[in-house]
């Protein structure tokens, strides 16, 4: 029997590709006896914010992954058609009649045993000391007890409970006319950093810009407290007696050592030119003086074709972070695959923690999935459900189990998750900057897009083949 932990969105993919493979698989979901305080059914597979599942463009990223997720044979996306809405180019659904369609497909199988209570410590405990196969699917809310446990078998460095991470831009979009590559006092490698330049003026439009900018709200759940040595919530309680905001704040800053841009910037507009933002070290090639500020980009992959802003966690509004950083000198035309964020969100640090199968690395037999895994979104999560399932099916038969081409969807996920590169791990959506660039390079943005594309459905039908053989 394999235990599959949380019937969201990768835990009812991983059950269904077990259990549609001829696996017997029992699936623990706490809700309704314990709820958690952004869920308000009992349906598996709940959808909490939003009611799409992305772009239903063929060529979009999305697209792409939902292609392969379709062959692999998902529920979430087959149950989603059923019951779709109009919701322009993307696949929205009616979240309740997908819900209950989704739950009853599941209960219904006769090789999946629903079990309606939580998965608890001593029961995780038990199941790797019989050496059973467990996979652990339960969210970005997982429980305070469960969190503290797997705590303490990643190690507390490696498990994170809020992202606090800056906005992640494409290569491809930034204006090399200005931008230039230089480690402050040309330490280390001449392009570890890019830099984007500020004049006076523009520093003070930029500043200006941020501290007026409209700021996402914290919502009651994100608030929590701390237990021990490790953060795992006051039963997702509200804190009390003090600004939700203030006590969110502090502590962001006591776990993930991060203060948000625009608190930075209020403290007085030369703030950021002396800490962020200092160009000590840095010559603008254009002028051979010193920048009056500047903002450093980060390599985010290997490949570099994707670059995070440093030091630039936010909780500004998606629409203001992408009007305001586009004031950034280089950055006019910048392509943002992911925005900053503040906000509770449980993973773990995939590249230090999980093999390639999403195996954890020092605990044989306990898997991870969906958004545990450092993957963002719905259709991210769920797409990581069936690969876990397919992974554990593999090893559940004594063979090994074929990593994705580096080219597909799937393959520039896992990528993400195995890349070691130094920086601060954060979760990703699926996005264009993940996919390899095409072996003969280009500058036309269509072009090289549709290479990847088509480099994408052939790593896909590769894997696949090797998959069913």
């Amino acid at each position: 029997m394999i235990n599959v932990v949380g019937a969201g969105f990768a835990g009812v993919e991983a059950a269904w590709a077990l259990a549609s493979r001829g696996q017997n698989v029992r699936l623990y979901e706490m809700r309704p006896r314990r709820m958690t305080p952004a869920h308000t059914t009992h349906y598996f597979a709940e959808l909490v914010c939003s009611n799409s599942f992305k772009s239903k463009l063929a060529t979009s990223p999305a697209g792409q992954l939902k292609a392969e997720m379709t062959a692999l044979g998902s529920i979430v996306l087959a149950t989603a058609l059923e019951h779709e809405v109009p919701a322009g180019e993307a696949l929205g659904v009616d979240r309740d009649l997908f819900g209950a369609s989704i739950t009853r497909k599941l209960e219904e199988h006769p090789l999946i045993e629903v079990c309606r209570e939580e998965f608890t410590v001593e029961m995780a405990q038990a199941a790797i000391d019989q050496g059973d196969i467990t996979i652990l699917a339960t969210g970005p809310l997982t429980s305070p007890e469960l969190s503290g446990w797997l705590a303490k078998l990643t190690g507390r460095e490696h498990l994170y409970f809020y992202d606090a991470v800056s906005p992640t831009v494409e290569a491809a979009s930034l204006d090399r006319s200005i931008v230039f590559a230089q480690s402050r006092y040309d330490k280390g490698e001449g392009d570890d950093y890019l830099n984007c330049p500020f004049n006076k003026e523009n520093y003070e439009a930029f500043v200006a810009a941020l501290v007026s900018a409209e700021r996402a709200p914290i919502h009651a759940f994100e608030a929590g407290g701390v237990r021990g040595e490790v953060e795992v919530g006051e039963g997702y309680a509200l804190p009390t007696g003090e600004s939700t905001e203030e006590r969110f704040l502090e502590k962001i800053k006591y776990f993930a050592g991060c203060t948000p841009i625009e608190a930075i910037a209020e403290k007085g507009a030369r703030s950021l030119a002396f800490g962020n933002f200092k160009p000590v070290g840095l010559i603008d090639p254009r002028t051979g003086r010193r920048p009056w500020a500047a903002l450093q980009l980060r390599p985010e992959n290997k490949e570099k074709t994707l670059y995070s802003l440093v030091a630039c966690q936010t909780r500004l509004k998606w629409g203001e972070q992408r009007r305001i950083f586009r004031m950034v000198p280089g950055l006019e035309s910048a392509e943002f695959v992911r925005y900053g964020v503040i906000h509770r969100n449980t993973y773990i640090e995939a590249p230090k923690a999980l093999s390639e199968n999403l195996e954890m690395r020092d605990v044989p037999g306990l898997f991870i999935a969906g958004q545990l895994t450092g993957v963002e979104g719905y259709v991210e999560s769920a797409a990581m459900g069936i690969y876990t399932g397919l992974a554990v099916l593999a090893k559940n038969q004594g063979r090994e189990f074929p990593r994705p081409p580096r080219a597909s969807a799937y393959g520039s996920l896992i990528s993400h998750l195995q890349d070691d590169t130094e920086r601060e791990f954060a979760p990703m959506n699926i996005n264009w900057g993940l996919f390899p660039d095409p072996e003969e390079p280009t500058r036309d943005k269509g072009v090289k897009r549709a290479k990847k594309l088509e480099a994408a459905q052939a790593g896909f039908t590769q894997w696949r083949t090797a998959l069913d053989d």
